[in-house]
Order: structure tokens, then C-alpha cells, then sequence
């Protein structure tokens, strides 16, 4: 797979996904195709001084200097033994480019999000977004954004750095209310604080695109129009039962909903991704961890 458009599903809104199935150790785990641009046989790397113990050290792919995670390392499940079926994903996550080596690539799956299960709370659960059973087997879907944020800490920081605003403004904002649709605990818990911190104060936060949309069908289900409840949604791509797509284009087929303001917050914002933003009536698409630029779109949309 040298492509980063081979396999990625040309309908959207289906709350349909492929994932990668690899292994690390005897467990079989999961990557969204949509953040892999190749699988490649592992190459020399250069080590770097002070780098993260995960990080095995730099390689150069087609002009791009990354980092080569060691996903065995990261997981607990590096042996002493040479393996020389191992490959490296290459992967794009959050504009940043970076290679994981694991033990072997096997296949594609094509799967629905509704056969995704949030993993039980066990220790280092963190690392891992949900469980999908098939086949006689768990694959285990992993929080790749976590692993980056582990070794690149920038990425965090650039979650909670809000510009600064005018006294109106955040006046302005205070009387606003966000729905927020994120699987990942840890984004979702830093998203809210920093949207309060910007003044945006009524958030209500929900773990995936079911929970979201459950919950603005009941706020219309009676009488009042959504724009006096809610005024903007946004919403990750990636989350169990529903993802960011299908929410969107349940949102914009409800005739009591279709006018509310929506934009994705997602690492996948890509070419091919956006195509499929714009195509359901997402109102705009930015990439994490650049929330200066979501809080400029929603200050946009809604003051």
C-alpha cells in the first residue's frame, strides 16, 4: 500500500471505515486507513540525541525527515529477537508526518463504527480508543494522537494556547452554547477547558457522534428551534457507534437541526478528507491541535 488514497471508502456518511489489522507481539491491532500513507520494510534510521524513549530514532521517506516510533516499546511487548517481517506504517496524523514499527501488516478490513466497542478501564486503557471483535479475535484500535502527544508535547500545548480577546467578545461568547462530540477522554477533557477558558462556558460534551446526536434530537423534539438551544456542533471524524461524517449528515437531514452550524476538529483533515467534509455540509474543518483556528471559526460562525 504506497498510496495514501487506496482504500479510503468513496462514500461518505456511510459510518463505514477500513482499518489496517497489524500485530504487535500475539495481539492483533487496528490503524484507520485514512492515516496511513504507505507500509514500508524498515529502513536504516539515525539516532537522536535526548529523544523520547519510544522514539528509535530519524528516517527520510521521499524527501520528509520523521521519527520512527517503536510501537512494540510504546506497548510493552519488545523482545530481544530480530524480526524481519517487521514494517513501519507510515502514517499522517495532525499534519505531522511519523513512522510506527510494528511486527506485521496482515490486511484490510472494511468495518462499521456501530461494531466498535469503548475499551473497559484497565491500566494504560489510555492508549486505546475501542475494541472491535471479528473473525474469532480483538483487534484493538490504538489512540495514535495519544502516542504522538506522549512523544511530541507541542501538541498539547498547542491545544490550550488561545489567543486573547476582546472583553465584548468574551461577553459575547458566554451566552453561546457548543455540543462537542470526542471519543478520546483526554482531547475531550482539554477541548472543554479550553473552550471555557476562551469564555465559551456552556459546553456540553458528549463521547461519540450517537451520544451528540441522541442528545440534539431530544433538545427539538417537542417545540423551539435548535438555534435558541444550541449554536454550534463541533465533532472529531473518529468515534465508536457514529463518527463525525454520519453525525453531520443525520444533523443536516433533520429538518429541525439542518441549520446548525457544524465544523470537524479531526487529525484526519487531509485532501481527501475535507472532500468528504465539504460534501456532507460540514461548515468548515481544522485540524488538530490547532484550536486558535477553531475558536476564530466558531467566533465566525456564531457571534
Amino acid at each position: 500500500m504506497n498510496d495514501g488514497k487506496k482504500g479510503i471508502l468513496l462514500e461518505t456518511g456511510t459510518n463505514e471505515f477500513e482499518i489496517i489489522e497489524f500485530t504487535v507481539g500475539s495481539v492483533s491491532y487496528g490503524i484507520n486507513v485514512a492515516k496511513v500513507r504507505e507500509v514500508i520494510n524498515p529502513i536504516p534510521v539515525t539516532q537522536m540525541p535526548h529523544a523520547h524513549q519510544f522514539v528509535d530514532g530519524v528516517f527520510t521517506l521521499r524527501g520528509r525527515v520523521m521519527p520512527l516510533v517503536n510501537l512494540p516499546r510504546c506497548l510493552g511487548a519488545e523482545t530481544q529477537e530480530t524480526n524481519d517481517k517487521n514494517n513501519v506504517i507510515v502514517s499522517e496524523l495532525n499534519n505531522y508526518y511519523v513512522g510506527f514499527l510494528v511486527n506485521q501488516v496482515s490486511r484490510i478490513h472494511r468495518v462499521s463504527w456501530t461494531a466498535m466497542e469503548p475499551p473497559p478501564s484497565i491500566s494504560n486503557s489510555d492508549m486505546v480508543v475501542g475494541l472491535i471483535k471479528m473473525e474469532g479475535k480483538i483487534v484493538v484500535l490504538l489512540d495514535f494522537e495519544k502516542i504522538i502527544s506522549v512523544i511530541n508535547p507541542e501538541i498539547n500545548e498547542k491545544l490550550s494556547n488561545v489567543p486573547s480577546a476582546s472583553i465584548d467578545e468574551e461577553k459575547i461568547r458566554h451566552t453561546k452554547t457548543v455540543v462537542v462530540a470526542e471519543d478520546s477522554s483526554m482531547l475531550r477533557e482539554l477541548l472543554v477547558n479550553t473552550l471555557h477558558g476562551a469564555g465559551y462556558e456552556k459546553v456540553k460534551a458528549y463521547n461519540n457522534g450517537s451520544q451528540a446526536l441522541q442528545a440534539l434530537e431530544e433538545m427539538v423534539k417537542d417545540s423551539g428551534s435548535i438555534e435558541d438551544k444550541v449554536q454550534i456542533l463541533i465533532t472529531d471524524i473518529e468515534m465508536p457507534q457514529m463518527d463525525g461524517h454520519h453525525l453531520i449528515k443525520r444533523v443536516r437531514a433533520n429538518p429541525k437541526l439542518k441549520i446548525l452550524p457544524a465544523i470537524i476538529f479531526s487529525s484526519l483533515i487531509n485532501e481527501e478528507m475535507r472532500a468528504k467534509g465539504d460534501a456532507i455540509g460540514a461548515n468548515g474543518q481544522i485540524s488538530k491541535p490547532e484550536i486558535g483556528k477553531l475558536i476564530a471559526l466558531i467566533d465566525k460562525l456564531v457571534l
